[in-house]
């Protein structure tokens, strides 16, 4: 497959002259058998924060893969460098990417359809998050193995609820005008300066979840439409935003809240600074072991329904165009993934938690059945944190996406600073929107009409 490397607004893309996801390492022609044995070299790139979870399921792929010799380069995923790689012919053999890069890459012909890895590895697919698989998956086809689910759940400080008369149902999100009632309630100022941050709707980066909490899709499920500037959208954007605005402005909140010890024990919610927030749930491990007598009570995040939502992010194992050894790619994304890999995994973490004197507070795969395995070796670390747990695993039921999209990183960019431009007071939130809707649209327009015509050329 001929392919060529250029600059376009300064990131590195590849053009291919054939059909999207044809040729390369799973059109090759190869069987993948999981009896197989396997030889060579297998180069793995974006694979980092190296833990005991990562390492225990490490040594088991290494021992599936036989004599082949892997080589793992850490850190995460430099998009740049591998697809310097990849122009020049040299791709690794396996890439570790974030779920939402994998549209953009498959369309670039970056990396191959997985359908030949999956049936020849014997992978079941129905085992993932659908949220998770579903991000992988462009135009029919699975381009990726996922791993790990991101989910949020409301953090806040039991105190200063109590304090102000309010309930955790105050800021779950369920009801925006409770939540800004108590946002002001929870407010405090001294000298005309911040001194707590009432509630934080974590913007820019949790606007899909609050446009979905309204009942708007930013991206049709096919990837193809963009409803940026939906009237619900619009009005999501509006009240996040006026959240800051009750607080002096987001300009304020921001440099308040980058001021707190976010991950020692002066945190926020340990110094009653911060009355309630949606965060990801790595964060109730932090509070858990830096700060465990804080006074946090925790719930899912409530969508105006009153049902538990979530913005799911993660991982996925993606076999690059090219690849030289894509049957020891596909085994080791197998292994990473399989229940009885995490199964160990968790174990691990329980053993390492126990002689930390630590409980374990479980382990979101992205695998729905290795889910449920290891929330049943969840060990109690008592109130408020078996809560943190429970709302932890009920938002993991409860999950969306953003689809993946052969635009993807630009779709995401214009969203991004159509709700910058609006925090900054640059622009409002219909105008931003309005804005942002053109590019936004245009982007998956011409990249599923480049897809279409390379797909009839090929």
């Amino acid at each position: 497959m001929a392919a060529s490397a250029l600059m376009a607004g300064g990131i590195l893309v590849l053009t291919t002259a054939c059909a999207v996801g044809t040729g390369g390492a799973d059109d090759s022609g190869a069987e993948y058998d999981s009896e197989a044995e396997l030889t060579g070299e297998l180069s793995v790139m974006g694979f980092g924060g190296v833990d005991e979870v990562a390492t225990t399921r490490m040594d088991l792929a290494k021992e599936a893969l036989g004599e082949v010799e892997v080589s793992v380069a850490e850190g995460e995923l430099d998009l740049q460098q591998f697809l310097s790689a990849a122009a020049t012919g040299d791709p690794p053999d396996l890439i570790y990417a974030n779920r939402d890069q994998i549209g953009s890459l498959a369309a670039r012909g970056a990396i191959v359809p997985l359908e030949r890895c999956i049936e020849g590895e014997g992978i079941d697919t129905g085992m993932f998050v659908e949220s998770a698989i579903e991000q992988v998956t462009l135009d029919g086809q699975v381009y990726g193995i996922p791993e790990f689910n991101v989910v949020q759940v409301t953090m806040a400080n039991a105190d200063l609820l109590e304090q102000a008369s309010l309930e955790l149902s105050d800021v779950d999100g369920s009801d925006w005008e409770a939540v800004s009632a108590a946002n002001e309630a929870l407010t405090s100022s001294d000298g005309g300066k911040l001194s707590v941050i009432g509630y934080d709707s974590k913007l820019p980066e949790f606007f899909p979840l609050w446009a979905k909490a309204n009942g708007v899709d930013l991206l049709s499920a096919d990837g193809r439409e963009a409803n940026l500037d939906d009237p619900g959208a619009i009005e999501a954007l509006e009240w996040a935003v006026s959240i800051y605005d009750a607080q002096g402005g987001f300009g304020d909140v921001k440099a308040y809240r980058d001021s707190a010890d976010f991950f020692g024990e002066g945190n926020q919610f340990a110094t009653d600074l911060l009355g309630a927030m949606p965060m990801e749930q790595w964060y109730i491990n932090v509070l858990g072991d830096v700060s465990p007598d804080a006074p946090m009570a925790f719930t899912t995040v409530k969508d105006r329904q009153g049902e538990p939502i979530a913005f799911s992010s993660g991982s996925a194992w993606a076999i690059p165009a090219g690849a030289a050894n894509p049957e020891a790619a596909c085994r080791w994304a197998r292994v990473m993934t399989a229940v009885d890999s995490w199964e160990a995994a968790a174990q691990a973490r329980v053993d390492l938690r126990e002689e930390e004197g630590k409980p374990f507070t479980g382990l979101l795969t992205g695998n729905a059945e290795a889910d449920e395995l290891i929330r049943g070796m969840v060990t109690s670390g008592g109130e408020p944190w078996d809560t943190a747990v429970a709302s932890t695993y009920e938002a993991n039921e409860h999950t969306f996406a953003l689809p993946a999209s052969p635009a993807d990183a630009e779709f995401e960019s214009a969203m991004q600073d159509a709700v910058n431009s609006v925090l900054s007071g640059e622009a409002e939130p219909a105008d931003a929107l309005a804005e942002a809707q053109q590019t936004a649209q245009k982007a998956p327009d011409d990249a599923w009409a480049e897809m279409e015509q390379s797909q009839e050329e090929g």
